[in-house]
């Protein structure tokens, strides 16, 4: 198992972005990642905490589950972790936190400042920066992370996939989790704690916290496969009412089967604290 920084990657020990690499703060910073409701729930670790729809439809955003240590069913996502790791979206740092405890190199990447602060107060390393930005060790990762829903970023899934691609080695290994339903949505949300029935257009000027509109996506697992072209699939499990998805790059570089490189070693997740598992159709990853 590899601990050491792909080759030519620097790993920051602070939030700041290196001067030959600065990038603008209206290109790097996207409008809600200002937005206070979200620096407030991360600083208190508490929601709520929502992403409304411009029809006022509402996405309940799991804080308290975001701002705690990694849970069962996230140690055993890491557990299929290959070598050195980046956290997409990282957030408040549970999982970076985590792989940091194990001595795994990781480095967790995420627009908001609040994030990265609470990150490093757990023990690992982040970086204030957009993943479609200048990232170090491009091409050289061996696993990247897209957990809680951050295969919407930006609201391409096949340009996210295309950015992931980039980021990893040849062979490289993508563990990403999707929506628990069958959905492909794409589209513009706003950061809010509103729980009220508020018209999208009046959010930013009702003192809600809420910041501009941005592009997201929603997918399920059926929708993610879909858009995984050039990608082999390495498994997929869900446990705790979570859903997951293995995914290889290709590449030339020679490497062990897909469903062992994903395939956790030797412990399987306890959910017995979590939601109750739906029943899926989907042979996990390994039968355990």
């Amino acid at each position: 198992m590899s601990t050491t920084v792909p080759p030519g990657a620097t790993v920051p020990t602070s939030t700041t972005v290196p001067t030959s690499t600065t990038i603008p703060t209206s290109a790097a910073v996207p409008p809600w990642a200002a937005a206070d409701s979200y620096a407030a729930a991360l600083r208190t670790g508490r929601g709520p905490l929502f992403l409304r729809r411009t029809d006022g439809w509402l996405l309940p955003l799991e804080v308290e589950r975001w701002c705690a240590r990694a849970d069962p069913v996230d140690r055993d996502v890491l557990d299929r972790c290959e070598g050195t790791v980046l956290d997409i979206g990282c957030g408040p740092g549970r999982l970076v936190a985590e792989l940091a405890a194990r001595g795994r190199t990781t480095l967790g990447v995420d627009v908001s400042e609040a994030a990265v602060e609470h990150t490093e107060r757990l023990g690992g390393r982040a970086l204030r920066r957009s993943v479609f930005e200048p990232l170090p060790g491009e091409g050289r990762w061996d696993t990247v992370l897209l957990m809680d829903g951050n295969i919407g970023i930006g609201g391409d899934p096949a340009a996210l996939l295309d950015r992931v691609a980039g980021l990893l080695r040849p062979r490289g290994l993508l563990l990403a989790e999707t929506a628990p339903v069958d959905v492909d949505e794409r589209l513009h949300v706003q950061l809010t704690d509103a729980r009220s029935p508020v018209h999208a257009h009046a959010l930013a000027s009702v003192g809600t916290g809420a910041g501009a509109p941005f592009p997201w996506a929603r997918l399920g697992t059926p929708a993610l496969l879909r858009y995984a072209r050039g990608w082999e699939p390495a498994g997929r499990w869900s446990a705790g009412g979570r859903h997951f998805l293995a995914l290889r790059s290709r590449g030339t570089r020679s490497s062990r089967s897909a469903s062992s490189n994903a395939e956790p070693p030797k412990r399987t997740a306890v959910i017995s604290s979590q939601r109750a598992v739906k029943p899926s159709g989907d042979r996990p990853v390994a039968d355990r």
